[in-house]
């Protein structure tokens, strides 16, 4: 079979559709944009799916990942407000919002993501002592991450995340911090255990007040039991009761006689030339209590009445 050359043509036409459509029709995988590049210049953004451009006309420019990413920082030495050297790394998270931006408003993208990031943390960390940059991660991370956000902005970028992964100081340094933290809890134990022998001293000047309270009550009470006493007695001398005065001597003498054998230096008693005033006494104890429980029933003598004889005589041999 022979062909003629409108049968070629036709052929040629036919492969030239083809290979058109094929350089015309775009497929961008999900997580992705492209650029559209017309003679050099953007012209729009294809998105995730089957796109058609022009053929010969227009060119994919770039291709930009629309995913969240990771950009690990690198460990760098950093110089605190107090002159300690640090040694820092950390980690960014950010995001491409605007394809076009990304593409043609930096050259270079990450690698200016890291090192406005890692002048930032110079900066940010720089500013801080060594005591504050060891407890404010979060402070730190929040600034960073505020900072470097605003900066990135202008090129369709969304930082979401700046964290620092390690601080570490030099050994001399650890080691002063070591000495220092050992010194502090020392310090707070010997707080703690002033503390606490003050609490003991304090309860134990409670205790002793509280028992000087109740001996000086118990003092008062006993002087009111004598005073007391000491009344009935005196009202009974007024009466002209002899054997409540024999009773009030007696008393006396007992206890001052059991106060001088009770001495510890004392190895010889004296007994005084009144002694024998001290056994008439005893005697009229004696008849008080014969008279108090063999007479109960016995009527009471009328009050005021002197009595004729002192039924207890003392001796006078003084």
């Amino acid at each position: 079979m022979l062909f003629t050359g409108f049968d070629v043509f036709i052929a040629a036409l036919v492969v030239l559709v083809l290979l058109v459509l094929f350089m015309g029709v775009r497929t961008v995988p999900q997580g992705y944009n492209y650029t559209v590049e017309r003679f050099g210049r953007y012209t729009k953004t294809l998105t995730p799916g089957l796109n058609v451009i022009m053929p010969f006309v227009d060119r994919i420019g770039a291709k930009m990942n629309m995913m969240e990413q990771v950009l690990d920082v690198p460990t760098q030495e950093v110089i605190t407000k107090d002159n300690a050297i640090v040694s820092v790394d950390g980690v960014a998270f950010y995001q491409v919002l605007s394809a076009p931006q990304a593409a043609y408003q930096v050259s270079g993208l990450q690698n200016a993501i890291l090192n406005l990031t890692m002048t930032n943390i110079r900066s940010v960390m720089g500013s801080m002592d060594l005591d504050e940059l060891l407890s404010n991660r979060d402070a730190i991370n929040e600034r960073l991450l505020r900072i470097v956000d605003e900066a990135a902005h202008v090129w369709g970028i969304k930082v979401t995340r700046v964290e620092i992964k390690d601080i570490n100081p030099p050994a001399n340094l650890v080691e002063s911090m070591a000495r220092q933290m050992m010194a502090e809890r020392n310090k707070r134990a010997q707080v703690l255990e002033a503390e606490g022998l003050k609490q003991a001293q304090v309860l134990e000047a409670e205790g002793r007040k509280e028992a000087a309270f109740r001996d000086a009550e118990a003092r008062e009470r006993a002087a009111e039991a004598e005073a007391r006493a000491t009344q009935v007695v005196s009202e009974a001398i007024a009466r002209g009761d002899m054997q409540a005065i024999n009773y009030f001597v007696a008393q006396k003498y007992t206890e001052a006689l059991a106060k001088i054998g009770s001495s510890s230096n004392n190895k010889v008693v004296m007994i005084p030339l009144e002694a024998s005033s001290l056994i008439g006494s005893l005697g009229g104890i004696g008849a008080i209590a014969r008279e108090v429980f063999s007479d109960a029933s016995a009527a009471r003598p009328p009050r005021g009445s002197v009595p004729r004889s002192n039924p207890y005589p003392t001796s006078d041999q003084g």
